[in-house]
């Protein structure tokens, strides 16, 4: 049970508990740091830009927060000047509000994120800053694990959104979105409500709005809990896994892998250095699947001839003379 859950359970305000979480995760953070905090105008982020705010007096930490504008609704301008006006409210300075291009590829919601992510980055970068936070709650964190079981997916992806993950920080996957809410109310926030978050063309919405309600009925209260746990545990999993991985696939040339050797590996660790090989020549990271792996895995454990197998970001995988080779499309 987390810092938000514990604060919840003894009676504390959703406010003290944003608070008391953002705390834990600032230890770290050094006097006059410079922290990036995504704002969507939302009510989870502008709780955490809120609580981040107040918690940076001490530190005396120097907060920047991104607003970004997808440009995929008619009044996006309308959105981001709202979201500006809540964090100048708050008591924010530097505030940044970045128009992006959104191609649409794999599904609005999916190429949204890749775009808002590669703009996060890029900021990050310019602006020589190694934290990052985002507004992600528990009940994010039970949607994303559910999704994932529903898609069949492996331990990384059912291990959910870690709290650090490279230089992003989400300081909120212990504290519900019920918190966010109240945490919004009680410092007289006025979040922006997306129209997205309850049209139900989005899986996501489903799952938040019919699945989720619908298991804690069925099943009884603590399933959104509980999911929460289940991605903890197999994040231990996973991150040991591949690390064991990468000190395997440190042995191999990416290009050329040696299908003896590799059939000598379990399974989970052959299809990781398969992923990471795969990547490392080309493939568009994220944009493999099981179903793309498996046929490849099949090179090595269920060999009968099969022909050159073409992935994501024009990537070839065939088997010849023992070996698989892979072959990245010519720029």
């Amino acid at each position: 049970m987390g810092v938000g859950s514990n604060l919840l359970s003894m009676g504390v305000s959703s406010s003290v508990a944003i608070r008391n979480a953002i705390r834990s995760a600032l230890v770290s953070a050094s006097a006059g740091d410079r922290i990036l905090v995504g704002v969507s105008g939302g009510t989870d982020s502008l709780a955490l830009a809120s609580g981040l705010f107040l918690e940076s007096a001490e530190k005396a930490l120097q907060l920047v927060a991104v607003i970004i504008d997808h440009g995929l609704q008619e009044n996006s301008d309308e959105v981001s000047n709202n979201a500006k006006l809540q964090l100048a409210k708050i008591g924010y300075n530097d505030i940044r509000i970045m128009k992006i291009q959104v191609a649409v590829t794999d599904g609005i919601e999916a190429s949204a994120r890749r775009a808002r992510y590669e703009a996060f980055n890029k900021l990050a970068e310019e602006l020589n800053t190694k934290v990052f936070f985002l507004g992600h709650t528990k009940d994010d964190q039970a949607e994303t694990v559910l999704l994932g079981l529903a898609r069949g997916s492996g331990t990384r992806s059912l291990s959910g959104m870690a709290e650090v993950n490279g230089i992003f920080v989400r300081p909120l996957l212990t504290i519900t979105r019920a918190q966010t809410v109240a945490a919004c109310a009680e410092w007289n926030l006025i979040p922006w409500q997306d129209p997205h978050n309850t049209n139900e063309k989005f899986t996501r919405v489903r799952v938040r709005e019919n699945v989720m309600p619908n298991l804690e009925k069925e099943i009884g209260p603590g399933v959104a809990e509980a999911l929460v746990r289940s991605a903890r545990l197999l994040r231990d999993d996973a991150n040991a896994l591949d690390g064991w991985a990468a000190v395997e696939f440190s042995k191999f040339d990416p290009k050329d892998l040696d299908v003896t050797e590799l059939a000598k590996l379990p399974r989970a660790i052959r299809t990781r250095i398969l992923r990471m090989a795969i990547y490392a020549v080309g493939a568009p990271v994220g944009s493999l699947t099981s179903e793309h792996i498996d046929p490849i895995e099949a090179l090595i454990s269920a060999w009968h001839g099969q022909g050159a197998s073409s992935l994501p970001g024009g990537v070839k995988v065939a088997r010849i003379s023992g070996r698989l080779s892979l072959l990245a499309r010519p720029n």
